[in-house]
């Protein structure tokens, strides 16, 4: 077997020794705030989260196509008195030959659930749960359309750990303004090795599915768009054999920008989600909880202050309309990037509407 392994890696090093080899490097620091006031909303809870993550990564590139990673995402939350109060791992191959894109590994999120809705992640995911680790695999093309599938493998069965893990799949296709649209997973919650008792194995689904209209390249706008659709969530204990529940209702977005200054509104009319929420909270669930009323509304006006391929500050304020209440939250975002890979867009400053303001 010793022998089988060798003589693999050996294969595996000639072969690569036959392409020229890039050295490659990527630094970031990612910093968020988000203050959210929600006193006596019923379903959900005032709280202030920030920090700072520094995620540095070095990597090996070659025939264009292939490339492998390895780094550290290392967050301190402001305030504590630890260096880094989290810390993941970062390393994994990339195989990206259009239209075929691939990584496997332990990769950042948002390279494969970044365009995913808050119906399914909230933004917390981002800030605490950087780094997946399993596979994403996508076809793609030029004018946008895709169709994935992937695999996040949260925790490995232990006697004190469950056994999680989620399978998603997404896809979009374009056909002039109109385009469609779905997005979908299934989180496996299951119990720890050898328990003491019998512990509720639940699986746990979201799906939406929607139709929209895109007139960004039809208007002065930067981003013009409005969908609407079908989401459902899929729910089921195994232990009690309640069979498969399935609270579903209305999705929709809006979104406007102009120059750096934009409006996002998110809508959702129907049943109530996350039906075991009180009994497992976010260990079950890892899209935002007010979905858990039967009328939401989201509000984000947001400002760029800087965006470039290096740097972006942006900031978000957000109505949030639950019932007859109305809560809100601020969000601040500061990014750096730098990097040295060949396929970077232009990394042109753009000019921002606020900017004509300051200077009259």
């Amino acid at each position: 077997m010793k022998k089988h392994c060798i003589i693999i890696l050996l294969l595996l090093g000639a072969q690569i020794s036959a392409f020229p080899q890039e050295i490659l490097y990527q630094a970031g620091i990612h910093n968020f705030f988000d203050n959210n006031e929600f006193a006596d909303c019923p379903v959900g809870f005032s709280q202030t989260m920030a920090g700072v993550h520094l995620v540095p990564q070095l990597g090996i590139g070659w025939d264009t196509k292939h490339r492998i990673f390895v780094g550290v995402d290392a967050m301190h939350e402001y305030g504590s008195d630890k260096t880094f109060g989290y810390h993941d791992l970062i390393a994994y191959y990339e195989y990206d030959n259009k239209p075929f894109r691939f990584y496997m590994g332990a990769f950042p999120r948002k390279l494969a659930v970044d365009k995913y809705p808050l119906f399914f992640f909230q933004d917390s995911v981002t800030n605490y749960r950087p780094v997946m680790n399993g596979f994403f695999w996508e076809i793609y093309s030029k004018k946008g359309d895709y169709m994935n599938i992937w695999l996040d493998w949260i925790s490995r069965q232990s006697p004190t750990a469950r056994e999680t893990f989620f399978m998603g799949w997404s896809g979009r296709y374009n056909w002039k303004v109109l385009y469609a649209q779905h997005f979908g997973y299934m989180y496996h919650f299951a119990g720890t090795m050898d328990p003491a008792y019998t512990m509720s194995v639940h699986d746990n689904g979201r799906l939406w599915t929607a139709l929209g209209l895109d007139f960004a390249s039809k208007t002065p706008l930067d981003e013009l768009s409005v969908n609407a659709g079908w989401a459902v969530g899929l729910e089921q204990d195994r232990i009690t054999n309640s069979g498969w529940q399935c609270p579903q209702g209305l999705l929709s977005e809006l979104r406007a920008e102009y120059r750096g200054i934009g409006v996002f509104n998110t809508y959702y009319k129907g049943a109530s989600q996350e039906l075991y929420y009180n009994e497992f909270s976010n260990q079950l669930y890892w899209g935002d909880r007010l979905y858990r009323a039967t009328r939401y509304d989201r509000l984000d006006g947001y400002l760029y202050f800087l965006k470039t391929n290096i740097i972006s500050v942006k900031f978000i304020f957000t109505l949030h309309f639950v019932g007859p209440g109305m809560y809100t939250e601020q969000q601040l975002y500061a990014s750096f990037d730098l990097d040295n890979l060949k396929d970077k867009k232009s990394g042109k400053k753009y000019h921002y509407l606020w900017e004509n303001w300051l200077s009259k």
